[in-house]
Protein backbone atom coordinates (compact mmCIF):
# COMPACT_ATOMS: atom_id res chain seq x y z
CA UNK A 1 0.00 0.00 0.00
CA UNK A 2 2.82 2.87 1.02
CA UNK A 3 4.51 1.84 -2.67
CA UNK A 4 1.06 2.63 -4.53
CA UNK A 5 0.64 5.60 -2.39
CA UNK A 6 4.12 7.28 -2.73
CA UNK A 7 3.51 6.88 -6.63
CA UNK A 8 0.25 8.97 -6.37
CA UNK A 9 2.02 11.74 -4.36
CA UNK A 10 5.07 12.88 -6.67
CA UNK A 11 5.95 15.94 -7.87
CA UNK A 12 8.44 17.07 -9.87
CA UNK A 13 11.31 19.50 -9.37
CA UNK A 14 14.90 19.99 -10.29
CA UNK A 15 16.18 18.19 -7.49
CA UNK A 16 19.07 15.60 -7.93
CA UNK A 17 18.74 11.78 -6.14
CA UNK A 18 22.53 9.83 -6.29
CA UNK A 19 22.05 6.13 -5.23
CA UNK A 20 25.54 4.78 -4.94
CA UNK A 21 25.18 1.01 -4.79
CA UNK A 22 28.36 -1.05 -3.65
CA UNK A 23 26.90 -4.60 -4.39
CA UNK A 24 27.02 -6.74 -1.92
CA UNK A 25 28.57 -4.50 0.91
CA UNK A 26 26.79 -6.09 3.88
CA UNK A 27 29.32 -8.32 5.79
CA UNK A 28 30.48 -10.75 8.62
CA UNK A 29 33.28 -10.59 11.22
CA UNK A 30 36.17 -13.58 10.37
CA UNK A 31 36.19 -14.58 14.40
CA UNK A 32 33.09 -13.54 16.95
CA UNK A 33 32.65 -10.30 18.24
CA UNK A 34 35.35 -8.97 15.46
CA UNK A 35 34.73 -6.40 12.45
CA UNK A 36 32.81 -6.63 9.44
CA UNK A 37 34.58 -5.84 6.13
CA UNK A 38 33.11 -2.52 6.21
CA UNK A 39 33.56 -2.13 9.15
CA UNK A 40 37.60 -3.07 8.91
CA UNK A 41 37.79 -0.96 6.35
CA UNK A 42 39.30 2.76 6.81
CA UNK A 43 36.21 4.80 5.73
CA UNK A 44 36.79 8.70 7.01
CA UNK A 45 34.73 10.02 3.68
CA UNK A 46 31.68 7.59 4.57
CA UNK A 47 31.90 8.10 8.18
CA UNK A 48 31.74 11.86 7.75
CA UNK A 49 28.39 11.30 5.86
CA UNK A 50 27.17 8.85 8.15
CA UNK A 51 27.67 11.21 11.10
CA UNK A 52 25.96 14.47 9.55
CA UNK A 53 23.50 12.14 7.57
CA UNK A 54 20.86 9.68 8.74
CA UNK A 55 21.76 5.64 8.94
CA UNK A 56 20.03 2.63 9.03
CA UNK A 57 19.70 -1.07 8.10
CA UNK A 58 17.94 -2.70 5.11
CA UNK A 59 15.80 -5.65 4.57
CA UNK A 60 15.91 -6.35 0.80
CA UNK A 61 12.96 -8.94 0.84
CA UNK A 62 12.45 -9.79 4.24
CA UNK A 63 13.78 -11.18 7.49
CA UNK A 64 15.47 -13.73 7.05
CA UNK A 65 15.70 -13.99 3.37
CA UNK A 66 18.62 -14.26 1.00
CA UNK A 67 17.76 -12.16 -2.01
CA UNK A 68 18.97 -12.54 -6.00
CA UNK A 69 20.54 -9.49 -7.07
CA UNK A 70 17.41 -9.25 -8.98
CA UNK A 71 14.71 -8.83 -6.50
CA UNK A 72 16.84 -6.94 -4.08
CA UNK A 73 17.44 -3.69 -7.48
CA UNK A 74 13.98 -3.93 -7.84
CA UNK A 75 13.65 -3.21 -3.72
CA UNK A 76 16.06 -0.49 -4.12
CA UNK A 77 14.53 1.34 -6.82
CA UNK A 78 10.69 1.33 -4.63
CA UNK A 79 8.98 -2.14 -6.61
CA UNK A 80 7.66 -4.63 -4.29
CA UNK A 81 10.68 -7.25 -4.82
CA UNK A 82 7.86 -10.31 -4.31
CA UNK A 83 5.48 -8.52 -6.87
CA UNK A 84 7.88 -7.68 -9.25
CA UNK A 85 9.85 -10.88 -9.31
CA UNK A 86 11.39 -11.92 -12.30
CA UNK A 87 13.52 -14.46 -13.77
CA UNK A 88 17.47 -13.44 -14.11
CA UNK A 89 17.62 -14.60 -17.42
CA UNK A 90 15.41 -11.89 -18.12
CA UNK A 91 17.42 -9.25 -16.76
CA UNK A 92 20.66 -10.44 -18.26
CA UNK A 93 19.06 -10.38 -22.14
CA UNK A 94 17.56 -6.76 -21.32
CA UNK A 95 21.48 -5.60 -19.93
CA UNK A 96 22.79 -7.36 -23.23
CA UNK A 97 19.94 -5.79 -25.41
CA UNK A 98 18.80 -8.85 -26.54
CA UNK A 99 15.66 -8.41 -29.19
CA UNK A 100 13.27 -9.29 -26.29
CA UNK A 101 10.45 -10.83 -28.08
CA UNK A 102 6.96 -12.35 -25.98
CA UNK A 103 6.88 -16.48 -26.10
CA UNK A 104 10.89 -16.32 -25.70
CA UNK A 105 12.72 -18.13 -22.80
CA UNK A 106 15.60 -16.37 -20.81
CA UNK A 107 18.52 -18.22 -18.87
CA UNK A 108 20.98 -16.98 -17.32
CA UNK A 109 24.21 -19.56 -17.78
CA UNK A 110 27.43 -20.15 -15.98
CA UNK A 111 30.18 -21.81 -17.68
CA UNK A 112 31.62 -24.23 -14.93
CA UNK A 113 34.46 -26.99 -14.93
CA UNK A 114 33.43 -30.57 -13.93
CA UNK A 115 35.59 -33.79 -13.55
CA UNK A 116 35.83 -37.17 -15.16
CA UNK A 117 32.97 -38.54 -12.76
CA UNK A 118 30.54 -35.44 -13.94
CA UNK A 119 30.75 -33.43 -10.45
CA UNK A 120 31.32 -29.85 -10.71
CA UNK A 121 34.57 -28.63 -9.17
CA UNK A 122 33.97 -24.70 -9.91
CA UNK A 123 30.75 -23.20 -10.55
CA UNK A 124 32.74 -20.18 -12.67
CA UNK A 125 35.44 -21.99 -14.43
CA UNK A 126 37.87 -20.07 -12.82
CA UNK A 127 35.99 -16.62 -13.18
CA UNK A 128 36.82 -17.52 -17.03
CA UNK A 129 38.13 -14.58 -19.20
CA UNK A 130 35.73 -12.51 -20.99
CA UNK A 131 37.59 -13.58 -24.44
CA UNK A 132 37.05 -16.89 -23.65
CA UNK A 133 33.63 -16.90 -23.09
CA UNK A 134 33.00 -15.13 -26.50
CA UNK A 135 34.99 -18.00 -28.49
CA UNK A 136 32.79 -20.94 -27.08
CA UNK A 137 29.44 -18.72 -27.63
CA UNK A 138 30.49 -18.61 -30.58
CA UNK A 139 31.34 -22.70 -30.72
CA UNK A 140 28.03 -22.96 -29.23
CA UNK A 141 26.18 -21.06 -31.67
CA UNK A 142 27.67 -22.68 -34.68
CA UNK A 143 27.29 -26.49 -33.78
CA UNK A 144 23.73 -26.68 -32.05
CA UNK A 145 20.87 -27.02 -33.77
CA UNK A 146 17.81 -28.53 -32.59
CA UNK A 147 15.43 -30.85 -33.79
CA UNK A 148 12.36 -29.25 -32.56
CA UNK A 149 12.82 -26.28 -34.66
CA UNK A 150 13.23 -23.91 -32.27
CA UNK A 151 16.28 -21.58 -32.42
CA UNK A 152 18.72 -21.25 -29.13
CA UNK A 153 21.20 -18.31 -28.65
CA UNK A 154 24.16 -17.78 -27.22
CA UNK A 155 25.82 -14.39 -26.42
CA UNK A 156 28.27 -13.52 -23.74
CA UNK A 157 27.87 -11.30 -20.22
CA UNK A 158 31.15 -11.24 -18.66
CA UNK A 159 33.93 -13.65 -17.32
CA UNK A 160 32.15 -17.31 -17.10
CA UNK A 161 28.15 -15.56 -17.23
CA UNK A 162 26.62 -15.80 -20.19
CA UNK A 163 22.78 -15.58 -21.80
CA UNK A 164 20.99 -18.18 -23.41
CA UNK A 165 17.66 -17.64 -25.11
CA UNK A 166 15.43 -20.60 -26.63
CA UNK A 167 12.95 -19.00 -29.66
CA UNK A 168 9.81 -21.39 -30.77
CA UNK A 169 6.80 -21.32 -29.80
CA UNK A 170 5.39 -20.30 -26.41
CA UNK A 171 7.98 -21.61 -23.79
CA UNK A 172 7.33 -22.28 -20.66
CA UNK A 173 10.10 -20.73 -17.89
CA UNK A 174 8.73 -23.80 -15.06
CA UNK A 175 11.40 -26.01 -15.36
CA UNK A 176 14.47 -27.57 -13.02
CA UNK A 177 17.07 -25.21 -13.06
CA UNK A 178 20.34 -26.91 -14.28
CA UNK A 179 22.48 -25.18 -11.57
CA UNK A 180 22.64 -26.82 -8.07
CA UNK A 181 24.38 -24.15 -6.65
CA UNK A 182 27.36 -26.17 -5.33
CA UNK A 183 29.95 -27.80 -6.17
CA UNK A 184 30.33 -31.54 -5.70
CA UNK A 185 27.04 -32.23 -7.16
CA UNK A 186 26.17 -33.00 -10.57
CA UNK A 187 24.18 -30.59 -13.36
CA UNK A 188 20.84 -31.31 -12.40
CA UNK A 189 17.96 -32.37 -15.19
CA UNK A 190 15.74 -29.50 -16.65
CA UNK A 191 12.36 -31.70 -15.96
CA UNK A 192 9.31 -29.68 -15.89
CA UNK A 193 7.78 -28.41 -13.04
CA UNK A 194 4.20 -28.22 -14.25
CA UNK A 195 2.57 -30.53 -16.79
CA UNK A 196 1.89 -27.68 -19.24
CA UNK A 197 6.30 -27.24 -19.32
CA UNK A 198 6.33 -31.05 -20.47
CA UNK A 199 7.22 -29.64 -24.46
CA UNK A 200 9.51 -27.13 -23.28
CA UNK A 201 11.39 -29.57 -20.62
CA UNK A 202 11.84 -31.95 -23.78
CA UNK A 203 13.43 -28.93 -25.76
CA UNK A 204 15.89 -28.15 -22.57
CA UNK A 205 16.97 -31.79 -22.44
CA UNK A 206 18.11 -31.86 -26.02
CA UNK A 207 19.22 -28.67 -25.46
CA UNK A 208 21.74 -29.03 -22.24
CA UNK A 209 22.96 -32.59 -23.73
CA UNK A 210 24.11 -30.96 -27.13
CA UNK A 211 25.84 -28.43 -24.95
CA UNK A 212 27.63 -30.77 -23.06
CA UNK A 213 28.82 -32.66 -26.28
CA UNK A 214 30.29 -29.51 -27.60
CA UNK A 215 32.23 -28.26 -24.05
CA UNK A 216 33.19 -31.42 -24.01
CA UNK A 217 36.47 -30.59 -25.69
CA UNK A 218 36.74 -27.08 -23.59
CA UNK A 219 39.41 -28.29 -20.48
CA UNK A 220 37.87 -25.81 -18.30
CA UNK A 221 34.43 -24.48 -19.35
CA UNK A 222 33.93 -27.79 -20.01
CA UNK A 223 29.90 -27.34 -18.51
CA UNK A 224 26.84 -25.19 -18.31
CA UNK A 225 24.75 -24.54 -15.40
CA UNK A 226 21.70 -22.83 -16.37
CA UNK A 227 19.25 -20.60 -14.16
CA UNK A 228 16.89 -17.86 -13.69
CA UNK A 229 14.01 -18.95 -16.39
CA UNK A 230 12.04 -15.81 -17.52
CA UNK A 231 9.69 -14.94 -20.60
CA UNK A 232 9.29 -11.05 -21.33
CA UNK A 233 7.21 -9.00 -18.96
CA UNK A 234 6.74 -5.19 -18.91
CA UNK A 235 7.24 -3.55 -15.81
CA UNK A 236 5.92 0.50 -15.22
CA UNK A 237 8.68 2.64 -15.58
CA UNK A 238 10.49 5.09 -13.19
CA UNK A 239 9.31 7.85 -15.25
CA UNK A 240 6.42 6.91 -15.31
CA UNK A 241 5.54 6.10 -11.41
CA UNK A 242 8.23 8.68 -9.62
CA UNK A 243 8.59 11.47 -12.67
CA UNK A 244 12.24 10.64 -12.42
CA UNK A 245 15.08 11.13 -15.66
CA UNK A 246 17.04 8.19 -13.71
CA UNK A 247 20.40 7.27 -15.35
CA UNK A 248 21.98 4.16 -14.61
CA UNK A 249 26.17 3.67 -14.87
CA UNK A 250 26.80 -0.09 -14.51
CA UNK A 251 29.64 -2.40 -16.02
CA UNK A 252 28.25 -5.80 -16.04
CA UNK A 253 24.72 -6.64 -18.46
CA UNK A 254 22.53 -7.88 -15.87
CA UNK A 255 22.47 -4.22 -13.41
CA UNK A 256 21.97 -2.79 -17.41
CA UNK A 257 18.97 -4.93 -17.55
CA UNK A 258 17.32 -3.98 -14.43
CA UNK A 259 18.09 -0.35 -15.33
CA UNK A 260 16.68 -0.84 -18.93
CA UNK A 261 13.26 -2.70 -17.64
CA UNK A 262 12.34 0.06 -15.19
CA UNK A 263 13.08 2.55 -17.82
CA UNK A 264 16.66 4.08 -16.84
CA UNK A 265 18.31 5.24 -19.68
CA UNK A 266 22.22 3.67 -19.92
CA UNK A 267 25.40 5.49 -19.43
CA UNK A 268 28.26 5.14 -21.92
CA UNK A 269 30.51 1.84 -21.32
CA UNK A 270 32.35 1.66 -18.27
CA UNK A 271 35.31 -0.77 -16.99
CA UNK A 272 36.34 0.70 -13.58
CA UNK A 273 34.69 2.74 -10.77
CA UNK A 274 37.05 5.70 -12.08
CA UNK A 275 35.24 5.85 -15.15
CA UNK A 276 31.88 5.25 -13.69
CA UNK A 277 32.56 8.13 -10.97
CA UNK A 278 33.67 10.54 -14.32
CA UNK A 279 30.23 9.50 -16.00
CA UNK A 280 28.28 10.38 -13.27
CA UNK A 281 29.99 14.09 -13.80
CA UNK A 282 29.56 13.96 -17.34
CA UNK A 283 25.71 13.28 -17.56
CA UNK A 284 24.98 15.00 -13.80
CA UNK A 285 23.13 17.94 -15.84
CA UNK A 286 20.78 15.64 -18.13
CA UNK A 287 19.32 13.29 -15.40
CA UNK A 288 17.59 13.61 -11.59
CA UNK A 289 18.19 10.47 -10.19
CA UNK A 290 21.47 8.60 -11.00
CA UNK A 291 22.20 4.63 -10.03
CA UNK A 292 25.99 4.14 -10.31
CA UNK A 293 27.18 0.31 -9.25
CA UNK A 294 30.08 -0.73 -8.14
CA UNK A 295 30.38 -4.45 -8.71
CA UNK A 296 33.65 -5.70 -7.11
CA UNK A 297 32.62 -5.47 -3.64
CA UNK A 298 30.28 -8.41 -4.42
CA UNK A 299 32.76 -10.13 -6.05
CA UNK A 300 35.29 -10.18 -3.47
CA UNK A 301 32.43 -11.37 -1.15
CA UNK A 302 31.54 -14.31 -3.47
CA UNK A 303 35.31 -15.49 -3.86
CA UNK A 304 35.77 -15.27 -0.03
CA UNK A 305 38.29 -12.70 0.05
CA UNK A 306 37.88 -10.71 2.88
CA UNK A 307 40.65 -8.42 2.52
CA UNK A 308 40.30 -7.70 -0.97
CA UNK A 309 36.48 -6.79 0.07
CA UNK A 310 37.98 -4.15 2.82
CA UNK A 311 40.42 -2.92 0.06
CA UNK A 312 37.20 -2.05 -2.76
CA UNK A 313 35.30 -0.41 0.20
CA UNK A 314 38.65 1.72 1.03
CA UNK A 315 38.92 2.59 -2.63
CA UNK A 316 35.58 3.51 -3.19
CA UNK A 317 35.87 5.77 -0.09
CA UNK A 318 38.60 7.80 -1.77
CA UNK A 319 36.05 8.94 -4.45
CA UNK A 320 33.28 9.83 -2.23
CA UNK A 321 34.59 13.62 -2.68
CA UNK A 322 34.66 13.45 -6.24
CA UNK A 323 30.87 12.13 -5.99
CA UNK A 324 30.28 15.02 -3.16
CA UNK A 325 31.40 18.10 -5.45
CA UNK A 326 28.51 17.79 -7.47
CA UNK A 327 26.54 18.60 -4.08
CA UNK A 328 23.71 16.59 -4.85
CA UNK A 329 20.52 17.17 -3.28
CA UNK A 330 20.10 13.35 -1.56
CA UNK A 331 23.05 10.96 -1.83
CA UNK A 332 22.26 7.20 -0.74
CA UNK A 333 25.12 4.78 0.04
CA UNK A 334 24.39 1.39 0.24
CA UNK A 335 24.26 -2.22 -1.01
CA UNK A 336 21.54 -4.19 -2.60
CA UNK A 337 22.38 -7.07 -0.38
CA UNK A 338 25.03 -8.55 2.13
CA UNK A 339 27.53 -10.76 0.78
CA UNK A 340 29.57 -11.88 3.76
CA UNK A 341 33.45 -12.74 2.28
CA UNK A 342 33.70 -15.93 5.50
CA UNK A 343 30.00 -17.13 3.87
CA UNK A 344 31.50 -16.45 0.22
CA UNK A 345 27.89 -15.69 -1.28
CA UNK A 346 24.81 -14.01 -0.45
CA UNK A 347 23.29 -14.02 2.91
CA UNK A 348 20.27 -12.72 4.63
CA UNK A 349 22.00 -10.15 6.75
CA UNK A 350 20.56 -6.36 6.44
CA UNK A 351 22.60 -4.32 4.14
CA UNK A 352 23.87 -0.77 5.75
CA UNK A 353 22.64 2.63 4.44
CA UNK A 354 23.73 6.12 4.72
CA UNK A 355 21.62 9.00 3.54
CA UNK A 356 22.54 12.15 2.89
CA UNK A 357 20.87 15.42 2.45
CA UNK A 358 20.42 18.77 4.17
CA UNK A 359 16.98 17.31 5.99
CA UNK A 360 18.85 14.48 7.54
CA UNK A 361 17.43 14.72 11.27
CA UNK A 362 20.55 14.25 13.59
CA UNK A 363 21.24 10.35 14.90
CA UNK A 364 23.26 8.25 17.13
CA UNK A 365 25.15 7.02 14.23
CA UNK A 366 29.14 8.45 13.57
CA UNK A 367 30.42 5.87 11.41
CA UNK A 368 29.74 3.59 8.43
CA UNK A 369 29.22 0.18 9.42
CA UNK A 370 27.29 -2.31 10.32
CA UNK A 371 26.95 -1.77 13.98
CA UNK A 372 26.30 1.88 13.77
CA UNK A 373 24.02 1.92 11.56
CA UNK A 374 21.55 -0.07 13.22
CA UNK A 375 21.88 3.30 15.86
CA UNK A 376 20.61 5.44 12.63
CA UNK A 377 17.37 7.48 12.21
CA UNK A 378 16.05 4.63 9.75
CA UNK A 379 16.54 1.66 12.20
CA UNK A 380 15.50 -1.80 10.32
CA UNK A 381 13.30 -0.75 7.19
CA UNK A 382 12.30 -2.84 4.08
CA UNK A 383 14.47 -1.65 1.03
CA UNK A 384 11.55 -1.39 -0.92
CA UNK A 385 10.30 1.84 1.38
CA UNK A 386 14.23 3.61 0.68
CA UNK A 387 13.45 5.57 -2.55
CA UNK A 388 10.08 6.93 -1.18
CA UNK A 389 12.53 8.52 1.66
CA UNK A 390 15.25 9.63 -0.75
CA UNK A 391 12.34 11.24 -3.16
CA UNK A 392 10.55 12.81 0.50
CA UNK A 393 14.47 14.38 1.15
CA UNK A 394 14.53 15.72 -2.17
CA UNK A 395 11.25 17.43 -1.45
CA UNK A 396 9.43 15.09 -4.58
CA UNK A 397 6.32 13.89 -2.37
CA UNK A 398 3.55 15.81 -1.33
CA UNK A 399 1.64 15.97 1.61
CA UNK A 400 -0.75 13.36 2.34
CA UNK A 401 -4.44 14.47 3.20
CA UNK A 402 -5.96 17.48 3.87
Amino acid sequence: MELELIDKLVTKNDKKIIFLIMDGLGGLPQSPGGQTELEMAQTPNLDRLAASGTCGLLDPVGFGITPGSGPAHFALFGYDPVKYNVGRGLLSAAGLDFPLAEGDLYMRANFATVNAQGLITDRRAGRLATEKNEAICRKLQEKINLSSGAQAFFKTEKEHRALVALRGGDLCEEIAETDPQKTGLPPLEPVELIPQAKKTAAIMRELTEKIKNVLAEEKTANAILLRGYARYRRFPSMTERFGLKPLAIASYPMYKGIARLLGMELASETQTIEEEIQALHDNYQRHDFFFVHIKYTDSRGEDGQFAEKVKVIEKIDTLIPDVCALNPDVLVVTGDHSTPAVMSGHSWHPVPVLLSAATCRPDLATSFGERSCITGGLGRMPMKQLLGVALAHAGKLQKFGA
